[in-house]
């Protein structure tokens, strides 16, 4: 094929539709009376990378409010963390729950 039969290409082609960010949820860890405070604080240090203090801060506001936020992201992320911190917990004996919402 010589480039002479090649089809003209548009230049005048406008795009309309603006591009949006996806939607983003928030992974929330719940209060239990059996998990202990130690084992939550080494799952937000793990698998949402919270630095120590941080992870101690998100632990008691769990354990004094019934529930908190670890972290918001994609979907796709945050169903891969609470998948994550489900198994972590079940591997330890932990019924720990952990949900996504959507912010």
């Amino acid at each position: 094929m010589d480039i002479k039969e090649l089809p003209e290409l548009q230049e005048d082609v406008s795009v309309d539709e603006e591009l949006k960010e996806p939607p983003k949820y928030k992974v929330l860890m719940h209060n239990d009376d059996y998990t202990t405070m130690e084992f939550v604080v080494r799952v937000l240090m793990t698998v949402f990378h919270k630095p120590k203090a941080e992870a101690v801060r998100i632990m008691l506001n769990i354990h004094h409010t019934g529930i908190g936020v670890c972290g918001v992201y994609p979907y796709e992320i945050a169903e891969t963390k609470v998948a994550l911190v489900h198994n972590m917990a079940r591997k330890e004996g932990f019924p720990l729950k952990c949900t996504i919402e959507e912010v």
